[in-house]
């Protein structure tokens, strides 16, 4: 395909040539009103907020409100963020390529309000927390991996290390929430 073939099937796509004359005001009304509810659930869901490390992110889900609080008393609240422990190091595209799959998994869970009363890890999130905890801590893990059992997590020993026992949706009071904005606040 030469180039000013390619510039032409362009314009065709962009002027909606592909239909008849008298369904492309509709048609670019519509699309125009997907691309405004695609941009406004966007802003909403405060999409460029993942982009970043700050715990407070994980606040734009109710449901985390006992994860956060407990990770902000917890001796990791000071120096670690909760994408040290849950997202992989080991490349950037790594890092994003998880991110973007957990966030899509936990956004599909919430929005269809199918989130369990009690937090777990996924399968796939498991080994990464397992590995993250051996990348900070290494100097410990190396003299107590020569008798560590096969198949053993950090977690099984350290259970109150970050998020303690208890991990429901009720065990933290609505009074610990950190302050965002409301919604009503954001829209123009």
């Amino acid at each position: 395909m030469r180039f000013r073939d390619l510039l032409t099937f362009t314009g065709m796509i962009v002027k909606l040539g592909f239909l008849r004359p008298r369904l492309r005001i509709p048609a670019l009304v519509l699309l125009g009103g997907f691309c405004g509810m695609g941009l406004l659930l966007a802003h909403v869901s405060r999409v460029t907020s993942y982009l970043a490390d700050s715990p407070e992110t994980c606040m734009n889900c109710h449901v985390m409100t006992d994860a956060y609080v407990s990770h902000q008393h917890s001796s990791h609240g000071r120096d670690v963020t909760c994408n040290d422990c849950h997202v992989p190091h080991t490349s950037l595209v790594r890092e994003y390529a998880f991110k973007a799959h957990d966030g899509l998994r936990h956004a599909a869970v919430f929005t269809l309000r199918a989130e369990s009363q009690v937090m777990k890890l996924s399968a796939i999130a498991e080994p990464v927390v397992q590995e993250n905890c051996i990348r900070c801590h290494e100097e410990r893990v190396s003299e107590v991996s020569k008798n560590q059992n096969a198949g053993q997590r950090c977690w099984d020993c350290h259970r109150d290390v970050v998020h303690g026992r208890v991990r429901s949706l009720s065990a933290s009071p609505e009074v610990s929430r950190p302050a965002l904005p409301p919604l009503t606040k954001l829209l123009p």
